[in-house]
C-alpha cells in the first residue's frame, strides 16, 4: 500500500492543451491514475483552472474514475501551514524539468508521456506494476 501524495497537472498532463476547452485525453494518463488510486496513492489535481472550468476539469476526470483526493489543495497541510503550495512527494506536469513529453501536433504543444512516466513511477518504487 502506498503512502504517497502525487499532485498533478490537467493541461498538458492528463488532456492535451486546449483551454479553456478540455481536450483530448493524454494517452494512458487515466490507465496509470487509476493505478495509483488502486494503490492507495493520494492524488491531487493540481491545475491553473479555477471556478467552472476547475468544476468541468474534476467531473471530467471523476467521469472516467479519478477521483482526488484534494484540489489545488493537501487537506491535511492546514495543520501545519498555510502555504498555498499543494505539498506533495512528487509533481507530475508537462511544464516540470526532466518530466517526459510528447509533442502534440494537434495542439502545437508537448504533453505528459505517461507510458515513460509510469516506468519511472515502477523504477522508483512507487507504482506496482
Amino acid at each position: 500500500m502506498s503512502d504517497k501524495i502525487i499532485a498533478i497537472d490537467f493541461d498538458g498532463t492528463i488532456v492535451s492543451h486546449m483551454y479553456p476547452k478540455i481536450g483530448r485525453e493524454v494517452p494512458n494518463a487515466f490507465r496509470v491514475m487509476k493505478k495509483l488510486q488502486l494503490q492507495n496513492t493520494k492524488l491531487i489535481l493540481w491545475t491553473m483552472r479555477f471556478n467552472a472550468e476547475l468544476d468541468e476539469a474534476v467531473a471530467y476526470c471523476e467521469e472516467r474514475g479519478v477521483f482526488f483526493w484534494g484540489v489545488n489543495c493537501n487537506p491535511q497541510q492546514i495543520d501545519w501551514t498555510g502555504s498555498p503550495k499543494a505539498y506533495a512527494h512528487l509533481y507530475i506536469d508537462d511544464a516540470a524539468l526532466g518530466c517526459p513529453t510528447l509533442f502534440d501536433d494537434q495542439s502545437g504543444r508537448h504533453m505528459v508521456n505517461w507510458r515513460d512516466v509510469e516506468a519511472i513511477l515502477i523504477r522508483k518504487g512507487i507504482l506496482i506494476s
